[in-house]
């Protein structure tokens, strides 16, 4: 099969402009040998262009400290003010109304609710505010040659970043994201623009950067791959008799154990749910007290766009305070 270049020629220069301006090389290291013959072999990437391209990466020390210190480390009365805070539930409000109709068309045909969806942009980037500072090429690479515990999935990403380019025709120098490689309003990785990133406007591009409309059809496209319920619930605050609850804490996110279980461990439970059901119980201290919450499977889908319960639970709480919000006004 013949070889396709990395980038059109005007892209190419611009890129080796970027190389020089930037005057930061990646280590020429057996690891960079490997992964540029492995774009090679794989996807007919062309070895010199791959090789220019990487002289202008940076590998870049914060990017690199920014991973030992994730916000999902927080207790989770510190994570919770993060996002359940005025500034972000107005501008859910208004982000919604900004974007009803693709909001609503998105809501009626997937079954994600727009409140769900307004609360993850609002999670992840303040609604288009904060989309990253860090090129994406910068940030994957810096993780994938010089971050060894997590390696193999940088580098994985870094090359669904480059076919993503490919395929999208973008100049990967261009590319701006989080310090761990996520793009635009939705912050997928390569990988998930690969798989989930939608044209809701027809107009043959999946821009999540500056598109609402296609970063709302997007996350709800990525809560329907994970076999979202639609109409099911998401999560019931609980609250229990005694300490027979703690046995049922266990780790993980997904649901685990049968509602009549729970039940007979004194936690009290809406009765409209059915025994049987297979729910999660999970708990978030706060300094005086802790609440009890149940997750159900719509809540573990949640938990598929970023594996915390922490990150699902504040996601669930701004799109309630959201909508409550939206209501009153």
């Amino acid at each position: 099969m013949k070889t396709q270049p990395l980038l059109s020629a005007a892209l190419f220069c611009a890129a080796l402009f970027a190389a020089k301006a930037a005057n930061a090389e990646i280590p020429q290291t057996e690891a960079l040998n490997r992964f540029i013959g492995q774009m090679v072999k794989q996807h007919h990437f062309n070895e010199a262009d791959l090789k220019h391209l990487f002289q202008s990466v940076n590998i870049q020390q914060a990017i690199l400290d920014a991973m030992a210190k994730p916000a999902e480390g927080k207790p989770w009365q510190q994570y919770r003010e993060i996002f359940l805070t005025e500034s972000r539930i107005d501008g859910g409000v208004q982000f919604w109304r900004d974007n009803q109709a693709a909001l609503s068309a998105v809501e009626r045909n997937s079954g994600v609710p727009a409140e769900i969806i307004v609360a993850i942009i609002g999670v992840e980037t303040k609604y288009g505010a904060f989309t990253g500072k860090y090129r994406v090429m910068d940030a994957l690479s810096t993780l994938g040659f010089a971050y060894p515990s997590r390696s193999e999935f940088f580098l994985k990403e870094l090359e669904n970043f480059l076919l993503l380019s490919r395929e999208e025709h973008l100049d990967p120098l261009q590319p701006m994201g989080s310090y761990a490689g996520a793009m635009g309003l939705t912050q997928f990785m390569p990988s998930s623009y690969r798989a989930y990133a939608r044209d809701f406007d027809h107009d043959n591009k999946r821009d999540i950067w500056h598109n609402p409309s296609d970063a709302i059809a997007s996350v709800a496209n990525y809560f329907v791959a994970n076999h979202w319920q639609r109409g099911g619930a998401i999560a019931y605050r609980v609250s229990a008799k005694g300490q027979g609850y703690k046995s049922a804490l266990t780790k993980g996110v997904k649901p685990d154990m049968p509602l009549g279980r729970l039940r007979k461990l004194g936690i009290q439970v809406p009765a409209k749910l059915a025994d049987k059901e297979q729910v999660k119980l999970l708990s978030y201290p706060f300094s005086d007290h802790e609440e009890l919450w149940l997750g159900l499977h719509n809540f573990y889908v949640i938990t598929r766009y970023n594996h915390s319960p922490l990150y699902a639970m504040a996601a669930y709480q701004l799109s309630r305070a959201i909508r409550e919000k939206k209501a009153q006004n």
